[in-house]
């Protein structure tokens, strides 16, 4: 089993362990203001393909690689001026920038699926002092088996990937929720690849453009999230849901109740009253309790659709798309 270490008590000590057990080519499953990552040395093939292992991930999804700053981000990736706005605006924070390798870069591509670009945080807080201490870029996709709830807080991750990994690094709660947002820019226009912790209105007020939206479901995976089957826990679930049937998992928003609710086998709510920021904190936790309440089928009530509702509804979406 993992051992786990409580960096609010131990951040130094914390860093040390952590350290040592990423230049082993482990990974490390550590927290982030979005989701907890399993974040190991984004150069080295050994380490990235642990990573792979333990979550079970599909090879041809590229893994977002994790920075200590912009200026460790320009080692390895060239910036455009539009992107280079972008992360002077709102790095450190939960904004992913799609960018093109830098000749010669020593990320690996394992980490990128074999791609020429490479997605790019540089994440808030401890994340980002364990990167400075470790010295090269992380690569860290969420802390889960792949395709099933991302975790936001250390008893999800030692529940699901305990048994797998080495070290887990307790931070408590994410404070976003949902994974971050991630751009990419061609040609000067920015694309929309994944809704997340960053609304979309709050990267078009510095761009000053319009942000497109990713292209069909078809389209080649660029970057993470992309999977139309993704997010998922064990029952399967309802959308817009306007009723609960008896025996079935309830996740509202907002004050409205649901007629039928008194036969749910559990009612949640992301918010009383109506904030999305709080809907995006709970919103995996509280899928994992609806899960763990047995309910073969989980109904949610409509979100609506802005700000980071976008982010949600992706979530939601994709836990609701048709499994293999």
């Amino acid at each position: 089993m993992a051992l786990r270490i409580d960096i609010r008590q131990d951040a130094e000590g914390a860093i040390r362990q952590a350290v040592d057990v990423l230049a082993s080519a482990e990974p490390v499953a550590l927290p982030t203001e979005t989701v907890y990552g399993l974040a190991a040395d984004a150069t080295a093939a050994a380490a990235i393909t642990r990573i792979y292992e333990a979550k079970g991930r599909p090879r041809f999804n590229p893994l977002i690689c994790h920075m200590s700053d912009l200026a460790m981000a320009e080692r390895y990736a060239v910036f455009d001026p539009v992107s280079r706005r972008l992360a002077e605006a709102f790095w450190p924070g939960p904004l992913t920038l799609v960018l093109p390798l830098r000749p010669g870069s020593d990320i690996h591509p394992l980490a990128t699926a074999g791609l020429d670009t490479v997605g790019i945080r540089v994440p808030k807080g401890f994340a980002g002092d364990l990167i400075r201490a470790f010295g090269r870029p992380l690569a860290a996709p969420s802390a889960n088996t792949s395709g099933k709830i991302s975790a936001t807080d250390a008893d999800h991750v030692e529940a699901d990937l305990g048994n797998r990994i080495r070290l887990i690094l307790d931070a408590g709660p994410s404070d976003v929720g949902v994974e971050s947002t991630i751009v990419k820019v061609e040609n000067g226009e920015m694309r929309l690849l994944r809704p997340g912790g960053l609304a979309a209105a709050d990267i078009e007020r510095v761009a000053g453009q319009r942000l497109k939206r990713k292209r069909a479901a078809s389209a080649a995976i660029e970057a993470p999230g992309m999977l139309a089957s993704h997010y998922a826990p064990g029952a399967s679930v309802r959308l817009d849901a306007t009723d609960v049937a008896a025996g079935e998992a309830l996740i509202r928003f907002g004050q409205h109740p649901v007629a039928g609710e008194k036969e749910a086998a559990i009612v949640l709510n992301l918010s009383p009253g109506g904030d999305l920021s709080e809907a995006a904190a709970n919103l995996f936790a509280f899928m994992k309790r609806a899960d763990a309440s047995g309910a073969a089928s989980i109904a949610f009530t409509t979100i609506p659709d802005e700000g980071l509702g976008e982010a949600i509804n992706d979530r939601l979406r994709r836990a609701a798309a048709p499994r293999s």
